[in-house]
């Protein structure tokens, strides 16, 4: 198993991000299978503010470079894709797709002692 933490922000804008969330109470089932279809297998979303931390379980084959292959030959994943960028601000202007960002781990309880 692998683990990975990303970060992104959302537009700082309540009404957006009240949506955001709604949008996320209900990922259309298609999402979901994308999800878990490219090997991961535990996905966790937290949010403070506009800041989101998102942690993500995967197998020990999984690889960024193929999901994002594949999402990109799946017309639902793009119309999400394309749908969330209405609550998303990404961290490069310049560049809309890099939203999601891989986050450096620091510490590590476990491996301090």
């Amino acid at each position: 198993m692998k683990k990975y933490c990303l970060t992104l922000d959302l537009k700082d804008d309540p009404q957006l991000i009240q949506e955001y969330e709604e949008h996320h109470k209900k990922v259309w089932p298609e999402i979901l299978d994308s999800i878990t279809g490219s090997g991961i297998t535990q996905m966790e979303i937290y949010r403070f503010e506009q800041r989101l931390f998102m942690i993500i379980e995967t197998a020990d084959n999984f690889s960024f470079e193929q999901k994002t292959i594949n999402d990109s030959q799946n017309q639902k994943v793009q119309e999400w894709e394309q749908l969330m960028l209405k609550y998303q601000q990404p961290f490069d202007e310049s560049d809309p797709s890099k939203k999601w960002v891989l986050m450096t781990k620091i510490f590590d309880l476990i491996n301090s002692k």
